[in-house]
């Protein structure tokens, strides 16, 4: 393959992904009523959500199913096809179906939605054309219509199917925010993930205890941050007799930098947040990602009985993205 050929192919790869951005900018902007009406009946549904499509948006469908599953919302996916030779028996009254289909003219899903009607079940349809026949069955219309297919003939599930998937992931992550779901539900749901696992390890197992970027607190401001910087955490800790007296952040510093109020000679207590949150090392590390998740901080200080510094843990050391240098920490 040629240096050209290399190029070409670069620059049309952009391209594609260029469209699809556009296509979901345009969903975004369409997005109105119909969303909400549609997380309202979906967050009131008394029985199970289930999930159709035909081909790619069947695809679709199987991965929004899984998505809403592991999120509090029980799901599954029914293929057309099938429920019109039996499996329609799964479907009860007090369940909702989301239809999926670009077009809203899927045959085999069109012959399927009249008959789930007459059980009395809700159904929500994912479609670029509210006024579709699928469209026309539904209690609630969700508009997915994107500007064109990144395929270079128009034909080929691209841009629209990226629009049905989002559209989907919209939806499950409301109904987790309408629940309540935390990590603590994830962990539940996933007893056999990596994440789940690494939710119930103690904090001692995972935080920084070598060069834990701390200095005494009677230093100056360059020297703190000098301490900061090296450390790559976003956090320096100012110590009084070893305990934990204050942080600095990298946010600290940005106010700081925005506001006039940067003196590098100045005592660093001058600076400080005094009385950060901190953790334990015997606390799990689902409790420190409830801490961070509702306070909105991405590194906490850990610190014994004592209130001794012995640590720091990074939201990327909970979450399993390994030892990662984040500069952009937020208040302690």
């Amino acid at each position: 393959m040629t240096d050209k050929q290399l190029s070409d192919f670069i620059k049309r790869g952009q391209e594609v992904l260029e469209i699809e951005e556009k296509g979901l900018a345009a969903i975004r902007n369409d997005l109105g009523e119909g969303f909400a009406r549609a997380v309202e009946m979906l967050a009131g549904c008394k029985g199970r959500v289930i999930i159709t499509g035909l081909g790619k948006s069947g695809l679709v469908g199987r991965k929004i199913a899984a998505t809403m599953s592991s999120t509090g919302t029980p799901s599954f996916f029914l293929h057309p096809v099938e429920g019109a030779h039996g499996d329609l028996g799964m479907v009860r009254e007090e369940d909702v179906v989301v239809s999926i289909s670009n077009s809203g003219e899927t045959d085999e899903l069109n012959a399927l939605l009249p008959a789930i009607r007459s059980f009395g079940t809700k159904i929500i349809s994912i479609t670029s054309d509210p006024e579709s026949t699928m469209g026309r069955l539904s209690d609630v219309v969700i508009k997915t219509k994107v500007p064109c297919e990144a395929c270079s003939h128009g034909l080929a599930p691209t841009s629209s199917t990226t629009a049905a998937l989002a559209m989907g992931d919209a939806l499950a992550v409301c109904l987790m925010d309408y629940k309540d779901f935390d990590s603590k539900d994830f962990k539940r749901f996933h007893p056999g993930g990596s994440l789940g696992r690494r939710l119930t390890l103690c904090i001692s197992e995972i935080m920084h205890s070598d060069n834990i970027p701390s200095c005494p607190q009677n230093v100056t401001l360059s020297e703190a941050l000098t301490v900061l910087d090296k450390g790559g955490l976003g956090l320096v800790a100012l110590t009084a007799s070893g305990k934990l007296s204050g942080v600095i952040t990298d946010g600290d510093v940005r106010r700081m930098v925005c506001t006039g109020n940067y003196d590098p000679t100045a005592a660093a207590t001058e600076f400080m947040v005094c009385d950060p949150l901190r953790i334990t090392p015997d606390m799990s590390a689902a409790q420190a990602l409830d801490i961070m998740e509702s306070k909105e901080i991405t590194v906490l200080p850990v610190v014994d009985e004592d209130g001794v510094i012995t640590g720091m843990v990074h939201l990327h050391d909970l979450l399993g993205k390994g030892r990662l240098k984040f500069a952009g920490a937020e208040r302690g």
